[in-house]
């Protein structure tokens, strides 16, 4: 296949993921088979571009007109697969060093107006999953309500679930406040786009090329990070920020992190420090706070830790909307391909410093995600069986207890009750 023919491949499977908006369906697979006969095309006109669909879901249109919302997130997709096209061939980024990455998700973002000068920090970056409970889900609003209250900014991942709810409730604090500039901002990558499809709210969307440059584009952009229940996903996000966190290079930055849950759900967050607790040590547990059950105080947490952030970017001339001193290990950057050579590969070993061990474990859970929710992960377990993931005794019990308590919780895929995982632990070391 030519570049010009994956470009165009890439730009119909995240168009059919963006008009499918607000249906609840997380297998790519059965929504790209469902819609064989969808067809897009880009028509130029002298006034500038125009998007012609065909054979699209239904649900993307009121009385024949498309919906504004999604014509925009529509040429969003246009704008960033393009603009991701022409960075990789240009030649101008050093796509070998961590710096050249970290300029490559930095251009992406100023070229999506994610990135923009002259405001303050107000980001609050929310992750979660988007298999949750209406207990979850009504208590995300309740948290993204608060934050609205107090003039906060929500960014996710942009799907359903606990992408979406801190933003509805975001929104409605906002309107209280009378707040103008109100900034609902989808994080996402074509992996798993068709999967979390861009929730109605998100009124910026951007999409960076795959899952480590879009954790990267996270935590740079974020102010401050709230962490609500979800699976594999949010294990993967939480493993990603520790290695970063718990690098000596940056100790001296502040970061805010707020785990928080429902009262009724305190077990998921109970399982995930558990583990945090016995495979990555102590000190891990020092970058993050733990609320549960109380909206009010995780808005108050996260309007202090804001602050911090504020006043150490002012005294260190740090730009507000980009934290550009933040260093990010470079194999944190490099894309990480979950075949079964490389799940089985995985140095899961507590000889490892911790936030080298924090990167190994997270590529463990994006492999997870990639088996669950991704197309090509998807094909390979289908293929291949499930992954095999080998380590340390005492690290397989601790990975295998948390596996299990979300499965129990039903935390792996939206609507399925009998679930197969996608991994198996193997050797222990």
């Amino acid at each position: 296949m030519s570049s010009k023919e994956e470009v165009r491949a890439l730009f119909r499977t995240c168009a059919l993921a963006i008009l499918n908006t607000g249906n609840d369906q997380d297998d790519v697979n059965k929504l790209l088979s469902a819609y064989e006969d969808f067809e897009i095309e880009v028509v130029p006109e002298a006034r500038g571009p125009k998007i012609a669909v065909r054979n699209a879901p239904g649900s993307a249109f009121v009385d024949g007109n498309m919906i504004r919302g999604i014509q925009d997130h529509l040429f969003s997709v246009l704008r960033d697969i393009v603009y991701v096209d022409h960075v990789s061939k240009s030649g101008l980024y050093d796509l070998g060093s961590s710096e050249g990455i970290t300029e490559v998700v930095f251009d992406i973002l100023r070229n999506a107006n994610i990135v923009q000068p002259n405001l303050k920090p107000d980001l609050v970056v929310c992750w979660g999953g988007h298999s949750i409970d209406r207990v979850e889900y009504d208590y995300t609003k309740e948290v993204g309500y608060e934050l609205g209250l107090r003039g906060l900014n929500i960014g996710t991942g942009c799907g359903p679930g606990a992408m979406k709810g801190p933003m509805k409730g975001a929104a409605i604090g906002h309107s209280k406040q009378q707040i103008e500039k109100r900034r609902y901002i989808g994080i996402t990558e074509p992996g798993i786009i068709a999967a979390e499809a861009p929730n109605p709210i998100v009124n910026e969307l951007v999409i960076l090329p795959d899952i480590e440059k879009r954790l990267e584009a996270f935590v740079r952009l974020a102010h401050s990070i709230v962490v609500f229940p979800g699976g594999a996903g949010t294990a993967e996000e939480v493993l990603y920020l520790l290695s970063v966190l718990m690098n000596e290079k940056n100790a001296e930055i502040p970061y805010s992190l707020v785990l928080t849950a429902p009262a009724e759900r305190a077990d998921y967050f109970e399982s995930l420090d558990r583990f945090i607790r016995a495979t990555l040590g102590e000190t891990a547990t020092r970058h993050y706070e733990i609320v549960t059950g109380d909206p009010e105080k995780v808005a108050q947490t996260v309007r202090r830790g804001v602050e911090r952030v504020r006043r150490h970017r002012m005294k260190t001339q740090d730009a507000y909307g980009f934290n550009w001193d933040l260093t990010i290990d470079h194999k944190l950057q490099l894309p990480f391909d979950p075949s079964h050579e490389n799940m089985a590969a995985l140095k899961l070993n507590s000889s490892l410093p911790p936030h080298e061990l924090a990167s190994e474990l997270r590529c463990a859970f994006s492999g997870i995600v990639a088996g669950n929710v991704k197309a090509a992960g998807i094909e390979r377990v289908e293929k291949h069986g499930p992954f095999i993931i080998n380590g340390e005794a005492a690290l397989m019990d601790e990975m295998a207890r948390l596996l299990d308590s979300f499965i129990a919780q039903k935390r792996m895929k939206i609507d399925v009750d009998n679930y197969e995982p996608c991994w198996r632990l193997g050797d222990k070391q």
